[in-house]
Parts: structure tokens; C-alpha cells; sequence
């Protein structure tokens, strides 16, 4: 008996499909937060910045830029200015409680 030959993979474009969403989505001016995003594109909220990173990325090879006005304590009014990772903080190191605004995203169009 001959093992049957298999069928070759065929890559999914859901991802660039999500991506152009999202991408669009951001695009509209207003910034916006990952939970709006993921309402949005319809996908879970802790995919949504996994796709900013790759979006951050090729908005940047594009000349415009992904924008992300940081995350803030509701307790001290600390700003997370220096933090690179697009998910939202557990905690603030300041004051140490956990009412922290989600970052917002938006794109900016008008890069040098």
C-alpha cells in the first residue's frame, strides 16, 4: 500500500488580513486602546499587541509610525514614558497599585 502524498502547506493570510484591519482601524486619527482594537478586529485582547509589534515594524520601514501615548497610574498620575512593551502594566512602581490606564495606539502619517 502507497502512502498517499501529502498536500503542500498553504500559509493562511488571516494574520496580514487582521493586521490590514488593525492597521486601518489605527489610521482613522483617534488613538485608541488594545481592548478597542481586539472589539474591533474580533480576536482576544493579549493577540492585539503581538500584531502592534509587527505593525510598529512595517509602519516604520513605510516612513510613518505607530503611536503610543503611554500608560498612566490612576493612583499617583505616574507616567510610563520610558516602557517599549505595548501591553498594559501590571503595577505602578511608585505608588504599587494596579489602577493603571491602558496605553492608547494610533499612526501617525506625517513622518519626515
Amino acid at each position: 500500500m502507497k502512502p498517499r502524498p501529502k498536500k503542500p502547506a498553504v500559509p493562511s493570510p488571516k494574520d496580514d488580513t487582521v493586521r490590514h484591519e488593525i492597521l486601518a482601524f489605527l489610521s482613522t486619527g483617534e488613538p485608541v486602546s488594545a481592548l478597542q482594537i481586539s472589539g474591533e478586529v474580533r480576536i482576544p485582547e493579549r493577540e492585539v499587541c503581538g500584531h502592534l509589534e509587527h505593525i510598529r515594524r512595517t509602519l516604520r520601514a513605510t516612513g510613518r509610525r505607530l503611536v503610543v501615548v503611554p500608560a498612566k497610574c490612576d493612583g499617583c498620575g505616574f507616567v510610563f514614558h520610558k516602557r517599549d512593551r505595548l501591553t498594559r502594566p501590571g503595577k505602578c512602581p511608585i505608588c504599587g497599585t494596579g489602577h493603571v490606564r491602558e496605553p492608547l495606539f494610533s499612526v501617525d502619517e506625517d513622518v519626515a
